[in-house]
Parts: C-alpha cells; sequence; structure tokens
C-alpha cells in the first residue's frame, strides 16, 4: 500500500521516456495490462492525480507509431476511466482527435474503435461539448477512399447509444456530415460503404424528413456554387491558353517581364 505511489510514479517515467524520447520499449503491454486491473480498483470519486495520469501519460500514448503493439491493453485502461467518470470522456475524445492518425488506414481503424468504447460510456452533455470537432473527423472517415475506414465509421450508427446520442443532436450533427453521406452514395467505389450510407441516410431522413430535405436543398446548392466556380476558373484559363496559341502562331513572343530584386527603382 505504501508503496503504490512510487509505483505508479515509475510506470509513469517509463511512459514519459518512451512517448516522448525513445519510443522503444518492449513492456509497454505489459505494464498497460497491470494499469487496468489498477484502475479497475480506483475509489470514487477519483483523484486528480489520477486524472492527471489519464492526461499525461495515457492519452499520450496515442502518438507513438507502434501503437498496435500496446492498442487492446490501453484502450481498456481509457475506457475504464470513461466509465469510472463519464466527465472525463470529452477530455478523452479530444484527447484521440490530437493524435488521429491522418496517413494510416490501419491505425485509424483501431482509433475509430476505441471511440466507439468511449462514446458508449458518454452521456449527453460530455458528448455535446465535443460534437463539432469529433463528427468533423468522422465526416472525413466517410469519405475515406480506404473501405474499412469508412466502414468502421459507418458502424458507430449499429451502436444504439450512439445512435441515440447522434438523434438528440442531428440538428447540429447532420449539416456537418451530410455532405460525406451524399458523395459517398453518389460515387463510393465500394459496394458495401455505399450500402451501408444509405442505412445511415435513411435513419436521418426517418427521423426528421423536413430536417433531411433542407440539409440537401444546402447540399445541392453548395454543389451548384462549386460547380459554376470550376467552371469560370477553367473559362479563364482556356482563354489564356488561346491568347498563348495565338501569339506562338504569329511567332509573337509572350513575354514576361523579369525584376531584378538588386535593382534601385527609377522613381
Amino acid at each position: 500500500m505504501v508503496h503504490r505511489p512510487f509505483i505508479r510514479k515509475a510506470i509513469n517515467n517509463i511512459f514519459y521516456r518512451f512517448i516522448f524520447e525513445t519510443e522503444k520499449h518492449n513492456g509497454i503491454a505489459e505494464l498497460l495490462e497491470i494499469l487496468g486491473s489498477i484502475i479497475n480498483g480506483f475509489a470514487l470519486p477519483l483523484k486528480e492525480e489520477h486524472k492527471l495520469f489519464l492526461v499525461r501519460a495515457l492519452i499520450p500514448l496515442h502518438k507513438p507509431k507502434c501503437i498496435p503493439m500496446y492498442h487492446q491493453q490501453l484502450s481498456y485502461c481509457i475506457s475504464q476511466f470513461v466509465e469510472k467518470d463519464c466527465k472525463l470522456a470529452d477530455t478523452v475524445i479530444r484527447g484521440l482527435l490530437k493524435y488521429w492518425p491522418i496517413t494510416n488506414s490501419s491505425k485509424e481503424v483501431m482509433f475509430l474503435g476505441e471511440l466507439e468504447e468511449v462514446l458508449e460510456a458518454t452521456q449527453t452533455a460530455e458528448f455535446q461539448r465535443c460534437m463539432v470537432p469529433l463528427f468533423r473527423q468522422i465526416a472525413h472517415c466517410l469519405n475515406s477512399l480506404h473501405f474499412q475506414v469508412a466502414e468502421r465509421a459507418l458502424f458507430l450508427w449499429n451502436n444504439d447509444h450512439i445512435e441515440n446520442l447522434i438523434k438528440q443532436n442531428h440538428k447540429v450533427i447532420l449539416p456537418i456530415i451530410f455532405p460525406s453521406l451524399e458523395r459517398n452514395t453518389r460515387g463510393h467505389w465500394n459496394q458495401a460503404v455505399q450500402s451501408l450510407t444509405l442505412n445511415v441516410r435513411k435513419i436521418f431522413s426517418d427521423y426528421d424528413p423536413e430536417f433531411f430535405e433542407e440539409c440537401l436543398r444546402k447540399f445541392e446548392e453548395d454543389e451548384a456554387k462549386d460547380k459554376e466556380v470550376k467552371s469560370k476558373r477553367e473559362a479563364i484559363w482556356k482563354r489564356l491558353e488561346d491568347i498563348v496559341a495565338s501569339k506562338a502562331t504569329n511567332n509573337e513572343a509572350v513575354i514576361v517581364p523579369r525584376v531584378n530584386p538588386h535593382q534601385p527603382s527609377s522613381g
């Protein structure tokens, strides 16, 4: 009992060295497994030092490249904290977003799995604090060309608790993810992703048909504006190409004046 703070401090130091210096350690998964049992036995309310351990050591463990080696144990520790104190959900979700992998699709699938576990223990108040940045990230995942990432993001709607949280806040969430849903239904290369997207789309359209139609109108207006801007840009380039081509056929040089930065101005 007396040695517990010392042991926790020693484990902290190992994690800090691993995260911020070496990224090489063979016992991280085993240490996290031990910590999972310790966290499970924490008395409520959680002490401040335990919350600091979550923020300073556990959440940054999502940063190293070798996270697949210990992710299962880390995810268990994180979800234990949220189950003990649901107010930590906002902190954990923002931490996940901070370390979200951009170029590693298999890590993204892992993060989405962990996110589902955290959201399962999240209550409405905490969910509302982080839902805007969270669903911006989920919108990116829905549109991912890697079908497993898009599929895993769409599977979030299979969880009843998460679906209820989304429905309660659909007026904020649907406008964020609507363009991703529409683009998937109209042109995602993977048939399974298209089918899952249609299911999610139907959940929203059944729940609030009027708001769904409003989002659809706005999406189509934005698409029309984008198309107009694109066609104007293409017309300008075409005009420039025609000018260059006509000067070339007339053997006229197209002169671009060079300015010498070292030459003093005549004025």
